[in-house]
């Protein structure tokens, strides 16, 4: 995995500042493929992320006369981190188990082979669209979440907690600062990166014919779900000391 990350790298580079460049047509499709679909559920999920967040912490601060502060809490739990948390997670399941698929689909079918024949880089012309469209559309899945999640809570403080809704979201835009921001686009960029890297190498590493396609699948929803929460604790920790 290491020498298709660096392989990875070096031809995204390659390909961003040299010709041939990347297609971006294939680049665009990617992103359609691969994130839109997932619109709808992370919108959903993190909505319903939001709503528990305002439960489980209204009695806790009400005890401490801070109930006005719930906005803050939400804000600085989501924005650095449920956002691209979930973002990330949900589209695993959508991204990464396609990829995968996809890519052991044409192995076990020898297109790969025949690209390597022909003298076309499978990574160049398969890998880069692909990290490219992830890591751009995770980016914007992240932004999403974040609005969804503190809009999720801002629901049940309006609706249960009675708080005024512009109270809220005045509450929360104050107490975000841009390294809240800054540090969940980052990490959505690094896990959107991590997504497509795992779901590449597992797919391109199939052997075993249609069998092989879906132990690759599977294996590529769980490793880069661990790699994510375990560089979500890396990242944390590394913001938490240096930023």
């Amino acid at each position: 995995m290491g020498y298709l990350t660096l392989d990875t790298l070096k031809h995204t580079v390659a390909g961003l500042v040299a010709r041939p460049r990347i297609k971006t047509d294939e680049t665009f499709f990617q992103m359609v493929r691969l994130g839109v679909r997932a619109v709808p559920i992370i919108a959903l999920v993190q909505v319903f992320v939001g709503m528990t967040l305002s439960f489980t912490l209204a009695p806790v601060l009400s005890d401490y006369g801070q109930l006005d502060q719930l906005a803050t809490v939400i804000s600085k739990a989501v924005f650095p981190q449920l956002g691209p948390l979930i973002a990330s997670v949900v589209l695993t399941g959508f991204a990464g188990a396609a990829i995968a698929a996809e890519l052991g689909t044409m192995v076990v079918g020898e297109e790969i082979a025949a690209l390597r024949t022909s003298a076309i880089h499978p990574i160049r012309f398969l890998v880069v669209p692909r990290v490219i469209a992830c890591i751009l559309m995770t980016v914007a899945l992240t932004v999403l979440a974040n609005v969804a999640g503190t809009a999720g809570g801002g629901l049940i403080a309006y609706l249960v907690l009675d708080i005024d809704p512009w109270q809220y979201y005045h509450t929360a835009m104050e107490a975000l600062i841009v390294k809240d921001v800054a540090t969940g686009l980052i990490k959505g960029g690094i896990f959107g990166f991590i997504i497509v890297v795992v779901s590449c190498y597992e797919g391109l590493s199939v052997t075993g014919g249609a069998g092989g396609v879906g132990r690759a699948t599977t294996a590529s929803v769980v490793r880069s779900i661990f790699l994510i929460i375990a560089a979500n604790c890396v990242f944390t920790a590394l913001f938490y000391f240096v930023w």
